[in-house]
């Protein structure tokens, strides 16, 4: 199953910029044609069907300044800047022309009114009211004008002053009404605009929750492929599922449960075994009613198993929790005895030095005691969304400054500018804290100071965090051990560090590893879930 390909993307709504710049270019070619209507009627001979034109070096000087401007205007209408002004403007010379055309075209007056109309109407609907209203007056007193112009000249129009009239009442109406249905649209625009960031928001929201999910999510259409899988159900298919679009290669057994629960619509309550360790029930329900795609669940029975460990450990956390506390008391008591003692001037020295050692083994056993409570009071993770590369940054910058100069030097080294990760911050401090302070004791040579690297890539896609040091290295034999409970090396430690910072990246459905370094040394390495973890086909 292809399980990282890009998903195919619907493309989104349109921005109210967008829309308003979409609708200036048709508005712009649609005064492309009327000029080219204008010239079609002046320059050919087409125009002798409508009638000579009485100023003909008019009619032709105008329509040349029409396509000159009309080409201006659309070539100004690909640009993102003073939308409003480009509207105003094309609106003033679409005036100022067809007043200019009349005068000199007066048999075809009527239509050039009727084409000024339209452009009215347009302009009112890309701008506000006042302004869409002035131009349609501003139209009308350029008709009642030509008229007045035409008369005192001793010459007849062939649009009479009432049909002038008609013509500027309707100049009025188109630009109301126009404004109108823009206003309408771009209300809806701006809905459909809010829906959409909701919709995106929803989505997101059900690509966390199914990623996730603990159950296996698998969808299978009609044909056996593989249409999507989250995490879990990946990982019960195990290096089968990797990579396959068909279920029957990944999963034969699995297809033909699948197969026979098509023919009679009942599940095999019978557990599956997938994988080398897997062993899943799987649960077939149809995605919709008239489609042939089917939603499979994968449930782990071996939740089962581990829920009821969960539980054993619980029960021991508390049980540990309390005799952690009945413990502190006396150890706090015999802590409180040896400094009593010490400061006393009649021990010897070799009683003196018993003492110091009990105060060493009374320290360590508080420490041993905090570890504890510390596992029994642990919450559950909150993952969030963060920049790994940004945090690991603050993180180190932090934490030198509480440490010591001669104790080595913490860098970050990192690929990219950005890796988003989900994880809990709180738990991810706990576990780089451990592993940071593991590296600076142990990570260091004898003669030289603890050189330590936080490396934050991605693995496979997933976000990960390399703690690397340029100490002697972890011995082969000892690698098995490093991460059970109380194991150390040191007579000083607690052996509960490296098994707390596993467990806290188990609760975030991460994993915590040791990965051998060629060239001497030793690195951690922590890798997070990837916030986008639900895998398409």
């Amino acid at each position: 199953m292809p399980t990282r390909p890009d998903p195919a993307i619907a493309a989104p709504p349109l921005s109210a910029d967008a829309a308003l710049r979409r609708e200036l270019y048709f508005f712009g070619l649609y005064r492309m044609l009327e000029a080219s209507l204008l010239a079609l009627m002046v320059f050919s001979p087409v125009g002798a069907w409508i009638g000579v034109a009485e100023r003909s070096r008019l009619g032709q000087a105008t329509t040349v300044f029409y396509l000159v401007a009309s080409v201006l205007l659309l070539g100004w209408a690909q640009r993102q800047r003073a939308l409003r002004a480009q509207v105003m403007v094309a609106t003033l010379i679409d005036i100022t022309v067809a007043t200019l055309a009349i005068h000199a075209l007066p048999l075809a007056s009527p239509g050039i009114a009727l084409m000024l109309l339209f452009n009215i109407g347009a302009a009112a609907l890309l701008l506000p009211l006042r302004y869409g209203l002035g131009g349609a007056a501003l139209a009308a007193l350029a008709m009642i004008g030509e008229l007045v112009w035409t008369s005192l000249h001793g010459n007849e129009s062939a649009i009479s002053f009432a049909e002038r009239i008609m013509f500027s009442v309707s100049f009025l109406a188109i630009a109301m009404l126009t404004y109108l249905l823009g206003r309408q649209m771009r209300a809806s625009q701006a809905l459909a605009e809010r829906r959409g960031l909701e919709l995106a928001d929803l989505a997101e929201i059900n690509e966390l929750i199914i990623r996730r999910m603990r159950n296996g999510v698998v969808v299978v259409d009609g044909e056996g492929r593989l249409r999507l899988a989250n995490e879990a159900a990946l990982q019960l298919l195990g290096e089968a599922g990797e990579g396959e679009r068909n279920l029957a290669v990944a999963a034969p057994e699995l297809a033909r449960r699948l197969a026979k629960w098509r023919e009679d619509g009942q599940n095999d309550d019978t557990p599956l075994r997938l994988g080398a360790e897997s062993e899943v029930l799987p649960r077939f329900a149809r995605l919709l009613a008239n489609s042939d795609a089917v939603l499979v669940f994968l449930d782990d029975t071996s939740m089962v198993s581990r829920r009821a460990e969960s539980m054993t450990l619980a029960t021991l956390g508390r049980f540990s929790a309390s005799l952690a506390h009945e413990i502190r008391n006396p150890l706090a008591a015999i802590s409180y005895a040896t400094q009593l003692l010490e400061e006393s001037r009649d021990i010897v020295d070799g009683d003196r030095r018993l003492l110091e050692i009990v105060g060493q083994q009374c320290a360590r056993t508080n420490g041993i005691v905090e570890s504890v409570l510390g596992i029994a009071r642990r919450e559950r993770a909150n993952p969030e969304h963060v920049d790994l590369v940004a945090w690991v940054r603050r993180f180190i910058d932090d934490y030198q400054q509480m440490l010591p100069p001669e104790s080595g030097t913490v860098h970050a080294t990192h690929a990219t500018a950005a890796i988003p990760a989900l994880v809990d911050p709180r738990h991810l401090q706990q576990v780089c804290t451990v592993l940071l302070q593991n590296a600076l004791h142990y990570g260091r040579l004898p003669s030289d100071p603890a050189r330590v690297t936080l490396v934050v890539h991605s693995l496979g896609g997933k976000p990960a965090i390399d703690v690397v040091d340029r100490g002697p290295g972890i011995p082969e034999a000892l690698r098995p051990r490093l991460f059970r409970p109380f194991y150390t090396t040191s007579e000083h430690g607690t052996g509960l560090g490296l098994y707390i910072a596993r467990e806290l990246c188990v609760a975030n459905e991460a994993t915590l590893d040791h990965v051998p370094v060629p060239g001497g040394g030793s690195c951690f390495r922590v890798i997070l879930p990837a916030p986008h973890a639900l895998l398409r086909a």
